[in-house]
């Protein structure tokens, strides 16, 4: 009777300590898949039905070891990776990584606020009416809230992209076709292809995300002694990430590839779920961009203002009052007015906007990743908190493959001419 008392006990302690530490890894996961990464996810499964799914896989693998090393070495450093690199690679390296970086992350978030308007237009709401309020309210959250608050209203939207699970069943996905597109993929390598390989790899680890993980964790002041439950919280983060990707692509993969349907964006995926899936699936798909959209744009403009801050030795943090942390909701404000401003122009050019901010992220990917390995396998910065060596052997890997698809990139049309 005791010994089960006690064994009680030990579960509602560990189950209150996870539940305290829940949360960046979850996130960060989930606001991989906002309007950018839908977009492309999207136009992959509308172009190659299931035969670009097999990415995931491999995305999968890189994403779990590049966040754990993230919560690592925060954790252990109690620096965020800006601060690192500024520290270790000096300021010239840091202010070009950061340029390149920052023109990425206006990119991305024009791309949430056009997931914003085109969600909301489907429901007959003009992107003159939702993108300013959005933008507004997502502005309070952030400038006027406490990272606790945050936090929790980051993690109930987060739930919601679970829509998309919804949308995918009621497309009537061919799970022996998605079987064999995963084992024999069919696809003509060329510009396109790859293109949308890099863009697909480039959504689903994006840069900033290691960023933001690991200023996070920072934020929420977790330590080295509880470091089992942070790695279950980036664990189903990645499988969120992962799963939400695999849904959409099946969603648009076996409705608009088979009817020859091209889209450019997202809201065009949901209307084009309409006639062949019918209304409900096409405003399930469109609600959960919506969502997305909404929690991606309080989020990238935030991880861009965290890093950017940490970079230069600015204070940064949602805790602090404007006074306190001027240039960093400076930065912040900036990025929302005129990711916003560039939406409501007319005839801005927002499918090449979404997809190349994308690609640009899978090229920008590799710098991110040298940098960071370099920093974790430094003895004198992580202690015994180095790397192993399958964890080097994953994070080399994909930055040798990331470079040569890159290269590959811009070198084929040389050849196809």
């Amino acid at each position: 009777m005791i010994k089960t008392k006690i064994r009680e006990s030990n579960f509602i302690r560990q189950l209150a300590i996870f539940f305290a530490i829940l949360g960046p890894g979850i996130i960060t996961g989930s606001v991989d898949n906002d309007a950018g990464g839908i977009t492309t996810y999207s136009v992959a499964g509308a172009m190659y039905g299931y035969n670009l799914i097999w990415t995931l896989i491999p995305s999968f693998i890189v994403l779990m070891v590049v966040q754990e090393m993230n919560a690592r070495m925060g954790i252990v450093t109690g620096k965020g990776l800006s601060d690192l690199i500024r520290e270790n690679a000096g300021m010239k390296i840091t202010f070009f990584i950061f340029v390149g970086l920052l023109l990425s992350n206006i990119g991305n978030t024009t791309t949430e606020f056009a997931g914003v308007a085109g969600s909301l237009e489907i429901f007959g709401i003009s992107k003159y009416i939702s993108v300013p309020i959005a933008a507004i309210l997502v502005w309070l959250l952030v400038v006027k809230g406490t990272y606790k608050i945050a936090e929790r209203i980051f993690l109930i939207f987060s739930l919601s992209l679970l829509a998309y699970v919804v949308s995918a069943l009621m497309s009537g996905p061919q799970w022996g076709e998605i079987g064999h597109a995963v084992i024999h993929p069919e696809f003509e390598v060329n510009t396109n292809s790859l293109a949308m390989i890099i863009a697909l790899i480039g959504t689903t680890i994006a840069p900033w995300m290691q960023f933001y993980m690991q200023s996070t964790v920072i934020e929420k002041g977790l330590k080295m002694k509880n470091f089992r439950y942070t790695m279950i919280d980036i664990a189903v983060g990645c499988v969120v990430t992962v799963v939400v990707a695999f849904f959409i692509m099946v969603a648009c993969g076996s409705t608009l590839h088979p009817n020859g349907i091209v889209i450019n964006e997202a809201k065009d995926a949901a209307l084009s779920l309409k006639p062949l899936a019918g209304k409900l699936a096409s405003q399930v798909f469109a609600f959960g961009l919506f969502v997305a959209s909404v929690f991606s744009a309080t989020i990238l403009p935030l991880a861009t203002a965290f890093y950017v801050s940490e970079a230069f030795g600015f204070e940064a943090g949602i805790d602090k009052k404007w006074d306190e942390a001027k240039e960093f909701y400076t930065l912040y404000t900036g990025i929302l007015v005129i990711s916003a401003i560039i939406i409501l122009i007319p005839n801005a050019p927002l499918i090449k906007i979404s997809v190349w901010s994308q690609v640009l992220n899978g090229i920008l990917l590799p710098v991110v990743l040298v940098s960071m390995i370099l920093l974790i396998n430094s003895k004198k910065i992580m202690g015994v908190y180095v790397n192993k060596l399958y964890q080097n052997i994953i994070g080399w890997g994909a930055v040798a493959v990331l470079t040569g698809l890159s290269v590959a990139l811009l070198i084929i049309p040389f050849f196809s001419k």
